[in-house]
């Protein structure tokens, strides 16, 4: 691979273990990896000019839905709280077929690129009319995104006393086998992997006991990460108190689901008892901002989360409950949320695009990207600061206060996925059209 040198931008963030912050400072790159940082750099390769630029690292996205971008803004469910938004939208899903996956996932990775995101996790719990999960892992191959896919899983309808039909949920056995052929097929363990499979059943109230538990052993003789949601509502809350007679995390810890091999998301309702729990055991958070709102479930704790030394990344979510998948915008809601709840300094700019970068990355056991240093993965993202988002402002750096919510350019693994504001991996108007059709389609049938 050629080398590549960004010159000349106005600041570098790099999110490095000293938190520089270099003015008019080079990038240099080469084979997928930052090889040089400084002023007057010089190299062979291509030059990228990033005058009137804020360079930072990727941001990371460690809470996603993709196929949900197939259903965005769905009437009945727009007012919903969470368990009857799901009631609503479970039927629709039910008829979503591998086509509908695909092509979810290319435009939600897409519209997560041109947030600036380079690595993107997913949680795909339900698998309709023969989907798999690499219909999925194909289109973030296709795109070029870094991706941590989790294959996700119900086991309890409604008949058996859980919130999804009956139709949407697997047999078990057939689950774990699954598992197993997907971590086998696709997880990558290795510095700069660009695809790693976690497990991920969906809730506790749409698994069994048994399957989290056996999931959690699966898992860790895999050597891969775990992954669920937890604690999202104060309807979370009440449904395990009634079925387990426990607060989530007590049951999160009574089947093996603690310790640096997982990151729960949501956690909006976490008491003190269970964010000490998080922080002893290492266990992570993602942050889903924009959706905690979309549904009224409320603020999580994030500042708490952090003092304590909970590891904590951001997630946009599904883009039927945000109905976004932009990643910068998730960073800023993260900050000024911490701020209604706790005042206007709760939390800086700064320390909201560590968590949208480093912060995520690190929780995905990730230590070779969302940061910019020599030897890290070239995981870049380049943002115009010269427009009037950020006209007059007086601190390029604090792009979460005063500037652009799409990217110039993006690289990941050095490689060019977004040139001057546009993909450069995909025909993404042919890849809207088609979505649009494929919604139109289930909108007719609904």
């Amino acid at each position: 691979m050629s080398e590549i040198l960004i010159r000349n931008a106005d600041v570098i963030v790099t999110m490095d273990d000293s938190r520089r912050e270099l003015q008019a400072a080079d990038l240099r790159l080469k084979n997928g990896i930052i090889c040089e940082i400084g002023e007057g750099l010089q190299s062979d390769g291509a030059c990228i000019d990033a005058s009137g630029c804020v360079v930072t690292p990727g941001l990371v996205n460690t809470h996603h839905h993709l196929y949900q971008s197939m259903t965005r803004a769905v009437p009945a469910g727009q007012d919903a709280l969470l368990f009857g938004w799901l009631k609503t939208l479970y039927p629709i899903w039910a008829r979503m077929t591998p086509e509908h996956f695909h092509v979810s996932a290319q435009v939600g990775l897409a519209e997560l690129a041109l947030s600036g995101c380079t690595l993107s996790t997913d949680h795909l719990y339900l698998y309709p009319n023969g989907t798999r999960l690499e219909d999925t892992i194909h289109a973030a191959a296709e795109l070029g995104l870094r991706f941590h896919p989790t294959r996700g899983s119900m086991s309890i309808g409604e008949s058996a006393g859980g919130l999804p039909p009956d139709a949407l949920v697997e047999n078990e056995a057939s689950i774990l086998e699954d598992c197993i052929r997907l971590v086998d097929a696709f997880h990558d363990p290795s510095e700069g992997s660009m695809c790693r499979v976690g497990l991920a059943p969906c809730s506790p109230f749409s698994v069994t006991r048994d399957l989290m538990r056996e999931t959690a052993v699966l898992a860790r003789d895999k050597g891969v990460m775990m992954h669920t949601h937890l604690a999202e509502n104060d309807e979370d809350i009440a449904y395990s108190l009634e079925k387990f007679g426990c607060r989530p995390g007590q049951y999160a810890e009574s089947l093996g689901w603690v310790g640096r091999d997982v990151w729960h998301a949501h956690c909006v309702k976490l008491d003190a008892s269970e964010i000490a729990l998080f922080a002893q055991t290492g266990t992570g958070v993602a942050h889903c901002p924009c959706s905690n709102c979309r549904l009224g479930s409320g603020i999580a704790p994030v500042r708490a989360l952090r003092d304590a030394g909970v590891p904590v990344g951001l997630g946009v979510d599904g883009s039927a409950s945000n109905d976004a998948g932009n990643l910068v915008a998730e960073a800023r809601m993260a900050m000024l949320l911490q701020r209604v709840a706790n005042g206007a300094d709760a939390m800086s700019a700064r320390e909201a695009l560590e968590i949208a970068t480093r912060g995520g990355a690190d929780m995905l056991g990730r230590p070779d990207c969302g940061r910019l240093a020599v030897g890290k993965r070239a995981d870049i993202a380049i943002w115009d600061v010269s427009g009037i988002e950020a006209a007059g402002s007086w601190d390029q750096a604090a792009l979460l206060l005063a500037g652009p919510s799409t990217v110039r350019d993006l690289f990941v693994e050095g490689r060019q996925i977004v040139r001057d504001g546009q993909i450069t991996t995909l025909d993404l108007g042919a890849v809207i059209a088609r979505q649009n059709k494929l919604a139109q389609a289930l909108m007719d049938g609904a």
